[in-house]
């Protein structure tokens, strides 16, 4: 055998980088509606009624005009990117919860195509993860048990136990496992929801509004401990929010819609903030022109973008020296 051979069989084997974590998400061409009722009184009663009251006959006549379809998605097409961390804001009934729904195979579109890893969305998927903004956890269930309720299903409990101790001891609950969702507090139950999510090492973790009914303090803690999860996870996250301070602090690239779904504005949170797309843009995140005038300050060792007013609004990605000096 040869020198070379040998030291080629004795080199190291260099490990390839591990693929990452976060799923691809595609959504092309998507247009989803949901059926409407007509609340339309019939029999001879009410006939004879709309026929002598003009209140009652146009009561029957815009219910009547009502279409059959609420369309809430049109021809939308919206990509993330593996590991991203994407925030959807928009005003009410503008489709945000339904992309989440769609995601998480709730539902299916009306028309066009719903992948995650260029696979077909068809149903739910424990690689799919859905959180919501009431905890839903099973009240005769201790924390423990409510966390091992997705291994249970899938028959994967004494292989996924320690992955049940795990979660639990990710999300700081590791002490109340035996304690029953009666006892904890809001914050407590939405980290122990978010551990029943996490325990089936999700690709895609969807949230909608999950610190919702939390106070601001709590809010604020567990925002801190979303972010930590997904850096160290790097799971695809993608969150529906109406607080747009929340959006700004945990997505690395916020989506801002308009009714129908449709994108107004894409980009980093400074982006929006520093050259909103529009006028409707810029009132919804509540910008005048004072505080479009952003200054940058370095805030623990991190980009920290804040308004005139010094209040923090979002950060900027690391850059090198030497783009950071052009900046200055």
């Amino acid at each position: 055998m040869s020198a070379d051979s040998s030291a080629a069989t004795a080199a190291p084997q260099v490990s390839t980088p591990s693929v990452p974590g976060g799923a691809q998400v595609d959504l092309a061409g998507v247009s989803h509606s949901y059926p409407l009722s007509h609340d339309l009184e019939h029999g001879w009663l009410h006939l004879l009624l709309r026929r002598f009251s003009p209140a009652a006959r146009a009561r029957y006549e815009a219910e009547a005009a009502k279409p059959d379809q609420l369309a809430v998605l049109n021809d939308i097409d919206l990509t993330v990117a593996p590991g991203e961390f994407v925030s959807l804001v928009g005003p009410s009934g503008c489709g945000k919860s339904t992309i989440l729904r769609l995601l998480a195979g709730l539902e299916q579109p009306v028309e066009g195509s719903v992948t995650v890893d260029s696979t077909q969305v068809t149903g739910p998927s424990p690689l799919r993860a859905l959180a919501f903004q009431d905890s839903t956890l099973l009240p005769w269930r201790t924390v423990r048990d409510n966390v091992a309720l997705g291994p249970e299903a899938r028959g994967r409990m004494e292989r996924d136990r320690r992955r049940v101790e795990a979660a639990l001891q990710i999300v700081g609950l590791r002490d109340f496992a035996d304690s029953y969702p009666s006892t904890l507090s809001g914050g407590m139950a939405q980290r122990a929801s978010l551990a029943r999510a996490l325990v089936n090492r999700p690709r895609l973790f969807l949230l909608d509004e999950p610190l919702g009914k939390l106070d601001a303090l709590t809010r604020l803690q567990l925002q801190d401990e979303i972010l930590r999860l997904w850096e160290s996870q790097r799971f695809t996250a993608i969150l529906v929010t109406h607080d747009v301070d929340e959006a700004l602090a945990l997505g690395d690239e916020i989506i801002l819609l308009r009714e129908g779904a449709q994108v107004a504005q894409r980009g980093s949170g400074p982006q929006l903030l520093a050259d909103p797309a529009d006028d409707f843009v810029a009132r919804f995140l509540g910008l005048d022109d004072a505080a479009r005038q952003l200054q940058l300050t370095d805030v623990a060792e991190s980009r920290i973008v804040l308004d005139r007013a010094g209040r923090a609004v979002g950060r900027l990605a690391d850059e090198s020296s030497s783009e950071a000096e052009e900046r200055a």
